[in-house]
């Protein structure tokens, strides 16, 4: 019967691949640094600007608020804003909230592009 079946012979131990040492974790590293360089910097960068935008935020400054609240800034404090979005409308926000410093003037144009045209009778 041994011409149907092969005889299995025991073969030697696969040879030892040597220590692979820093090489084994240079991928590792390579997708660190490509992932500090393509996310976490550019991260850092942003909170590091709106730090420093929120820090220099003081009063009659127009801002828009991450809500969507377009204001005016009447009181500054040291955690909130007393923001005053319409004729004797006023709100008080958290700083961190403020996502970006408008333009003098742009509140009073988003006033005149809001209100209803005159009727013609």
């Amino acid at each position: 019967m041994d011409f149907l079946i092969s005889s299995a012979w025991a073969q030697g131990a696969p040879a030892q691949g040597g220590d692979p040492g820093l090489m084994g974790f240079l991928p590792l590293i390579l997708i660190f640094v490509i992932f500090y360089f393509l996310l976490m910097r550019p991260q850092i960068k942003r909170a590091k600007e709106h730090r420093k935008m929120v820090e220099s935020l003081s009063k009659s400054d127009e801002i828009a608020t991450s809500g969507g609240l377009l204001g005016r800034i009447i009181k500054v404090d040291d955690n909130f804003l007393t923001l005053e979005i319409a004729d004797g409308v006023r709100v008080k926000v958290q700083k961190n909230s403020v996502s970006s410093l408008l333009p003098k003037g742009t509140l009073k144009e988003s006033k005149e592009s809001t209100e209803p045209e005159p009727q013609a009778q």
